[in-house]
């Protein structure tokens, strides 16, 4: 009988994701209003951020074996509620870009343990579905948040958007919590035999590394310009109000919905790369002609584009045959893979 698609975990990444989004307009717009932010200062959030992320994932992925997921899913989920709440309070640039760092770590503590939940299905087919319930989950969050934190930041202050996500992680835990178990402890010697051979197939497959550093070249555009930048681009430039801002970066996202849903059968028929090689192009030819527009339809439509075109990237980074050929759990069947 097929195992079912933990639902609680879809729940709580779109919490996750609606509090990540509302966050997402917002937070430029605060950093320069509350400390005066530079250009450069605004870009060390994302640095510090993703460098709790960084930190933490390894340990994070070897936590999971020992403590379960109920522990790490929570205590993920509390301690950005905390940092969230924190940050809001903090008067001073260099507690903040801490609490932020810290609020990555929440994020590698959740983060890793949804995916892996999603993912350890006994079937392909239903990993498949699984992940797409999850990343349909996480859109539809971030698009409703992305949308609604100019409206929050406007009509109620400006730290009313860490309130807000501090109130979605604690419901995202609530929800979360009931459901997660404490995962079997499994042996030390099969986990590292395992985690070795995975990663020296991944190392062998052709393209890997290229991938990787184009994995990691688009997320530090993707997160540093139009995540962070981009916002007061459309308010400094532009001449947008904190509303306006936060529709024409909901716009981004819904570009992106629309390319993952067309451009995953496209994907499939026409081979990753023709879809890739394209898209990276026409992101990066949207993302220099930004400049030269002001219109708030203009700027609007540009968004939606950017959003399409960054979608090529998710949709090249489908496992390859040569890591599935060689996956641990075919290598070692009672190692207690599911």
């Amino acid at each position: 009988m097929p195992a079912p698609v933990p639902l609680a975990v879809c729940v709580a990444a779109g919490l996750f994701n609606l509090g990540q989004g509302v966050l997402r307009p917002t937070l430029p717009l605060y950093l320069q209003l509350v400390f005066a932010a530079s250009y450069r200062m605004v870009t060390l959030i994302p640095m510090v951020f993703g460098a709790g992320k960084w930190i933490a994932s390894l340990p994070t992925g070897y936590l999971l074996d020992r403590l379960g997921r109920r522990p790490l899913m929570t205590s993920g989920l509390l301690l950005i509620a905390v940092c969230d709440i924190a940050s809001a309070m903090t008067s001073a640039y260099g507690v903040f870009l801490g609490l932020r760092a810290l609020g990555g770590v929440g994020w590698a503590m959740f983060g890793t343990v949804a995916t892996v939940t999603m993912v350890d299905r006994p079937a392909a087919r239903q990993r498949g579905q699984a992940v797409s319930l999850l990343l349909m989950s996480e859109t539809l969050g971030l698009l409703v948040g992305s949308a609604a934190g100019g409206w929050l930041y406007q009509g109620f202050g400006v730290a009313s958007p860490f309130v807000f996500e501090a109130a979605c992680m604690l419901v995202a835990a609530l929800a979360v919590g009931p459901w997660a178990s404490p995962a079997a402890p499994r042996p030390a010697v099969q986990r590292e035999q395992r985690d070795w051979h995975l990663l020296g197939a991944a190392l062998r497959t052709p393209g890997v590394l290229l991938m990787g550093l184009t994995n990691a070249v688009l997320i530090a555009i993707q997160t540093g310009v139009l995540v962070f930048l981009f916002p007061l681009y459309l308010a400094n430039r532009g001449g947008l109000s904190p509303e306006t801002v936060g529709v024409v970066v909901s716009l981004g996202v819904v570009g992106r919905l629309l390319a993952l849903w067309i451009g995953g059968r496209i994907s499939d028929r026409w081979g990753r790369l023709r879809v890739l090689i394209p898209g990276v192009l026409a992101y990066a030819a949207l993302l220099g002609s930004v400049t030269f527009l002001t219109h708030p339809a203009a700027l609007g439509f540009w968004s939606l584009a950017i959003g399409g075109s960054g979608a090529s990237w998710p949709l090249s980074r489908q496992p390859s045959s040569a890591i599935r050929l060689h996956h641990p759990c075919r290598e070692w069947p009672s190692a207690g893979c599911a």
